[in-house]
């Protein structure tokens, strides 16, 4: 609730007084190396006068507002990115080629499917296996020399 005294002070408080303000333009060409068609304007205000104060001239005070805090709402927790990775391997063509016909296999059954995909439903299903059956597909494949092949075809 404003008093009579504070109806006064903010009475007494000095008016706006509009100042002239100079605006220059300048035009800044835009580097060479970027090729903007368009050139970019800077705009630079200056102040002729500042306006005068009355000194012990006392500024209207603001009313305080108190807002009420509402409550956070729950953050859900973020999933965490799985890391990713990279690594490559040697194996016989015959093996490598029967990636492909698996992949169009898969595509021809309706479900198109990547290189990298096709290997991890691989592990997926020897990791299904019982001990006794993933043992056997173990042994079915042959061990190779480790490292990549030579360079003769």
């Amino acid at each position: 609730m404003a008093t009579a005294e504070t109806t006064t002070v903010a009475a007494k408080a000095p008016v706006a007084v509009k100042v002239p303000v100079k605006v220059t333009a300048k035009v800044v060409a835009a580097p060479a190396a970027k090729k903007s068609p368009a050139k970019s304007v800077k705009t630079t205000h200056k102040a002729v006068a500042k306006p005068a104060t009355k000194q012990g001239a006392k500024p209207a005070a603001k009313p305080a507002v108190k807002t009420a805090a509402l409550p956070a709402a729950p953050k859900e927790p973020k999933e965490k990115k799985i890391k990713m990775v990279r690594d490559s391997f040697t194996m016989p063509k015959p093996e490598f080629a029967v990636l492909d016909v698996l992949k169009i296999r898969a595509a021809k059954m309706g479900s198109p499917i990547k290189k990298t995909e096709l290997l991890r439903a691989g592990i997926k299903a020897l990791a299904a296996m019982s001990d006794v059956t993933f043992l056997a597909a173990v042994r079915a494949v042959p061990s190779l020399k480790t490292g990549r092949p030579s360079k003769t075809k």
